[in-house]
């Protein structure tokens, strides 16, 4: 069976040792984790950690059955289907030639913001679905990218009825 990219995100107990129990759990197993993210909700006792992984159906079931079986995971959810969650990935690029032509036209395409002008690079920043992430970053390529940072992906459940 051919592997998915799948989104799970899950509120955990926010105390010390949570996470690497988790991420234990997946490199123990041999489960591999694209991204990973976690802060504290605001509930400052609960954090909520958002992993995408890739893995055959059967391996997910694995996956899901493992995480919660783990006594600080209170709530996991799978956050794959598009209609289901609000996904949004951050992501800061160091880029030089900012004074290239084209190069506004670009950043002003995708919507990224500058945020730092130095005398050599400029840092600009965007929020997006992965494929707008990705799209910014191959037409930044001809300007010469020196640096990279992405968050990863971060997922919130959309409540159609409260």
């Amino acid at each position: 069976m051919e592997q998915q990219t799948y989104i799970l995100t899950m509120l955990v107990a926010n105390k010390p040792g949570v996470t690497s129990r988790i991420t234990g759990l997946f490199s123990g197993r041999g489960y591999n984790m694209e991204s990973i993210c976690g802060a504290p909700t605001h509930n400052p006792e609960i954090s909520r950690i958002t992993i995408k992984t890739k893995a055959t159906p059967d391996k997910l079931t694995e996956i899901i059955n493992q995480l919660n079986r783990l006594i600080d995971v209170i709530k996991l959810r799978d956050m794959t289907l598009e209609e289901r969650a609000i996904k949004r990935e951050l992501i800061s690029v160091d880029s030089a030639q900012k004074d290239a032509p084209g190069f506004l036209d670009v950043l002003e395409k995708a919507g990224a913001n500058i945020v730092n002008v130095a005398s050599d690079s400029v840092i600009v920043e965007i929020t997006g679905v992965e494929e707008s992430i990705n799209q910014l970053i191959e037409n930044l390529r001809p300007y010469t990218i020196y640096k990279v940072s992405r968050s990863g992906v971060l997922a919130l459940y959309r409540e159609l009825e409260r």
